[in-house]
């Protein structure tokens, strides 16, 4: 098969779909690689790199995207590259449709065979493919929101962790239970922070508990729990998630007067759709804005900061679900593993991600009826 890795043209993303030494598994397993030239420096990784374990490099994304069989990327297909794709051309990348109907149209029209990473499965039942960035997501919200609090910054000029005699800041997060939130949990309990988590999961709630030893308080997620909670809160970090579907936005509007002057709110779920009724994309060169005096981090490729890192951790769990997927080809790949199979979102035209189709209300087609 030819594997097609492109430049991530995003704006300020700095991973690249297969480092060089993940790269060359491809080429051990008989496969040939192709490069977009520049792809990998943003991870530090230059060309020649990729020359050396066998790949070849082609100058412009139109080449690249024309030959390959098979695209490896990190971020969703932007509207520049919707033209290249072509029908039956597998893409391997995250997609987040359920936010995006732009796109959701693009990849059936285009009639191209979409397996987000967001949505494959494994034998547990967790979302191997997406952890790694949600820890990394996890770890950088905390870290990003103690910044922005930071007077000079635009925040209330708060310590997160306090010092003695001074109590620390109030963080609430939001979908706490999860890969995000667990790692937010564990980053602000590490800075000294007074931390609550909230959510719906009275199990992931017991295990923080015990965990923490109690130093970690928890609510269980409601309406009136957020809106009281939130009221106290300095960091507020959303981390709700509902695999493949559009985020629940758990903070509403008429909750931001509620809030503290130069509270933040950094919205982790904003790829999805948002936790936050007033959030919207931004990005690393301008990451927050104000609304009614509150600040909101809406970053929607966090790790993306941190490439070096991410790019290893994301490659450590998508490559043995590529592997599978060009050496098998996709059809067998996804019929002999049941998870990588959650994995398709659509095929030849047809959406095979149901929440995705209850959320536009488009015709839903099982992978089972696509694959045959």
């Amino acid at each position: 098969m030819k594997i097609g890795v492109p430049t991530e043209i995003k704006k300020h993303e700095y991973r690249v779909g297969l480092a060089p030494h993940f790269a060359e598994a491809y080429v051990a397993a008989g496969h040939e690689v192709f490069i977009q030239a520049g792809a990998g420096l943003g991870s530090a990784f230059a060309d020649a790199d990729y020359v050396a374990v066998g790949c070849h490099i082609i100058e412009t994304a139109e080449e690249l995207w024309a030959m390959a069989d098979m695209i490896i990327k990190v971020k969703e297909p932007l509207e520049p590259e919707y033209a290249l794709m072509r029908e039956g051309q597998i893409l391997y990348t995250y997609f987040h449709l359920a936010a995006d109907r732009a796109l959701t149209d693009a990849v059936l029209t285009r009639k191209v065979v979409a397996i987000a990473y967001e949505t494959i499965r494994d034998q547990k039942g967790a979302l191997p493919c997406l952890k790694p960035m949600s820890e990394i997501a996890g770890r950088l919200s905390v870290q990003e929101g103690a910044k922005y609090l930071e007077k000079p910054f635009g925040g209330r000029g708060i310590l997160l962790g306090g010092v003695s005699g001074v109590l620390p800041a109030n963080v609430l997060i939001l979908g706490g239970g999860g890969v995000v939130g667990q790692n937010a949990v564990a980053m602000a309990a590490g800075m000294h922070a007074n931390v609550t988590a909230v959510d719906v999961n009275l199990d992931a709630l017991s295990q923080i508990e015990h965990e923490y030893h109690g130093q970690v308080h928890t609510a269980y997620s409601t309406d009136s729990t957020v809106r009281e909670l939130i009221a106290q809160a300095d960091l507020v970090i959303g981390a709700a998630l509902i695999p493949g579907a559009a985020t629940p936005q758990l903070i509403k509007k008429e909750y931001l007067p509620l809030m503290k002057k130069g509270a933040v709110i950094v919205d982790v779920a904003i790829d999805q759709g948002g936790t936050c009724q007033t959030s919207h994309v931004t990005y690393h060169d301008a990451p927050v804005f104000e609304e009614q005096g509150v600040l909101h981090y809406c970053v929607g490729n966090m790790p993306g900061a941190v490439p070096i890192t991410s790019t290893a951790a994301l490659n450590n769990s998508t490559l043995r679900y590529g592997l599978q997927i060009a050496n098998k080809g996709y059809k067998a790949a996804l019929k002999a593993d049941a998870g990588l199979k959650l994995g398709l979102n659509a095929d030849g035209g047809r959406l095979t991600c149901e929440p995705v189709a209850k959320q536009y209300g488009l015709a839903y087609t099982p992978a089972d009826t696509v694959l045959g």
